[in-house]
């Protein structure tokens, strides 16, 4: 039996916490190597573990991936997380690189100038209910299935949920004009591994505050 993954990141959610959630989901335990200081990146840089010389990475199946998609991507189709047929990943695939639009913007926003937070945060709460939202309220109202893709648990909904979470930590009420989403919401939060990865104590991640942009600034230089 294959040793657990381990993945290589700082303790915050950054882009580690998509593939934290997804083997969570798929019901894989994981090992954390943290990065906490800018030795720590310099390390594995020196080491020739990174091929692009950035994290996340993740040693797993005797490889040391990295490149966020990649790694998501591989672990989707390795537990059945992917859909049946290319029409299917394709449509998981849009799905994902939606939700993914909009967690990089809300995931920048604690990095951003105070002065701009305000509007930056307007703009994520207009997005994800104009443009974001509604795209996955038509899906589950056209189908009427529980699942976005083949009325099956895929990564698309995964990283649903985890997108409708970080929303709502930026307004609770986000969902207020999509009652499928929310209907959703309870669905897939209460599919027991993922369940299990909402409780306290799991490897879910906080949301980011000033002390870890402070951290971050530090070890990658920015």
């Amino acid at each position: 039996m294959a040793g657990k993954p381990k993945l290589h990141y700082t303790k915050g959610r950054g882009k580690m916490e998509s593939i934290r959630w997804l083997l969570a989901a798929a019901g894989v335990e994981f090992e954390e190597q943290f990065i906490e200081t800018k030795e720590d990146l310099e390390k594995l840089r020196n080491d020739g573990v990174l091929l692009f010389q950035q994290v996340p990475m993740v040693e797993m199946d005797g490889m040391k991936m990295v490149q966020t998609r990649a790694i998501l991507s591989y672990i989707a189709a390795k537990y059945n997380l992917y859909g049946k047929d290319l029409k299917e990943r394709a449509w998981i695939d849009m799905y994902v690189e939606g939700t993914t639009d909009l967690m990089g913007m809300i995931m920048y926003l604690p990095f951003q100038p105070a002065d701009t937070k305000e509007k930056n945060l307007a703009l994520i709460i207009e997005r994800a209910t104009t443009r974001y939202f509604p795209v996955y309220e038509k899906a589950l109202k056209d189908h009427g299935q529980d699942y976005l893709v083949g009325n099956k648990l895929s990564w698309a909904d995964v990283h649903l949920l985890e997108a409708i979470l970080m929303a709502e930590e930026c307004k609770p009420d986000v969902l207020s004009a999509f009652p499928l989403l929310q209907a959703f919401k309870g669905r897939i939060s209460n599919i027991p591994t993922i369940k299990k990865f909402l409780q306290p104590g799991s490897q879910r991640k906080p949301p980011t505050d000033e002390k870890f942009v402070a951290v971050v600034r530090k070890i990658f230089n920015i």
